[in-house]
């Protein structure tokens, strides 16, 4: 029987990155690190990047999490919800001013798992931080997290957490800008768009709440109307919508609200001549249609800020936890409503 040898590459190290750039292991160590603390010249610097490059190096993440007292992961659970361009174009930004600062970010899905029993599935990577979106989150989830190593835990929602820090996201603000707009434009028969898809009721009850808390004392009349996001369901809203007498509707999005315009204009019904129509999100697309949608530009909170927020709460996880109001609203009027 034929034996054949097999040649294992050699692993490089971060002797051999030193030796290549003709310095220490502790300057490779300070340079790949991203130390501070220890004043590196920019020509240092570039030879060790250099060699580490042409050797293939990789430092440890273990090794460096074991030095530091704690690992470098920012976890982020995927929202259970169907997310829009805003939302991905916000974790984008978060995601680099993260990386900026020196931490690895994990987008990671729990699918099935929901509130403190996710949080359970988080805490076996052990993260430094974890950045959850949505209302599931309780506070035994936020000890069992803190127990497992995390140093912060944000969460992203309409209320706070006891024990994590909070961006609270004010969408009563969105609804209410748009119930008002609709209102100062004529309209008194208004529907408001209700997604029928499973999650999104933590942002579409708020956002109707403001239409109505808009409305409240004046003469108008808000009617909910139930949309899943198919062709065939925004056709049969469509198809009644002369019967239910509405003269306005605030889509809950500019993606439903695209979604229902086609479907009003298939079925002869006007945009804005026999119902004026607004979305929110402020997306592109919406300037492109014709008539130019009407929208709530929404300012998300910045990346940059929000990951200053984790680093922050890293380095002092003791602190108290913060809680800020995000989320400004304001209308862009065009030529839909």
């Amino acid at each position: 029987m034929r034996s054949v040898m097999v040649q294992i590459p050699n692993t490089p190290t971060s002797a051999d990155v030193a030796r290549l750039a003709g310095v220490s292991r502790a300057t490779v160590s300070y340079v790949l690190n991203n130390t501070s603390a220890v004043r590196i010249s920019e020509p240092t610097r570039r030879r060790v990047h250099e060699a580490a490059r042409e050797l293939g190096y990789v430092p440890h993440a273990a090794a460096r999490s074991l030095r530091a007292g704690h690992s470098r992961m920012v976890l982020m659970p995927a929202p259970a919800i169907p997310v829009g361009p805003l939302y991905s174009g916000f974790l984008n930004e978060l995601q680099w001013a993260l990386g900026r600062l020196d931490y690895t970010v994990v987008q990671y899905g729990t699918v099935g798992l929901q509130g403190d029993e996710a949080a359970r599935a988080w805490a076996e990577l052990r993260p430094v931080a974890v950045l959850v979106p949505g209302a599931d989150l309780g506070p035994q989830g936020v000890g069992v997290l803190k127990r497992s190593g995390a140093r912060a835990v944000v969460t992203l929602g309409p209320g706070s957490v006891d024990g994590a820090h909070a961006l609270l996201m004010d969408h009563d603000a969105v609804g209410h800008c748009a119930g008002a707009h609709l209102y100062a434009r004529g309209r008194r028969r208004i529907g408001v768009v209700v997604p029928e898809e499973s999650g999104l009721e933590a942002y579409s009850r708020p956002r109707l709440a403001g239409v109505l808390q808009a409305l409240r004392g004046t003469d108008a009349t808000v009617t909910e109307l139930p949309l899943a996001y198919t062709e065939e369901s925004a056709a049969r809203l469509a198809a009644r919508w002369r019967e239910s007498g509405l003269d306005a509707v605030f889509a809950y999005n500019d993606e439903y609200a695209m979604l229902l315009m086609r479907a009003l204009q298939d079925e002869g019904v006007r945009v804005p001549e026999d119902v004026a129509l607004i979305g929110a999100d402020d997306l592109m697309l919406g300037r492109l249609l014709r008539p130019r949608l009407s929208t709530v530009h929404i300012d998300l909170p910045s990346g940059r800020d929000l990951a200053e927020l984790v680093d922050r709460a890293v380095r002092d996880p003791s602190g108290e936890p913060e809680v800020h109001k995000v989320l400004g609203a304001s209308v862009v009027r065009r030529e839909s409503s």
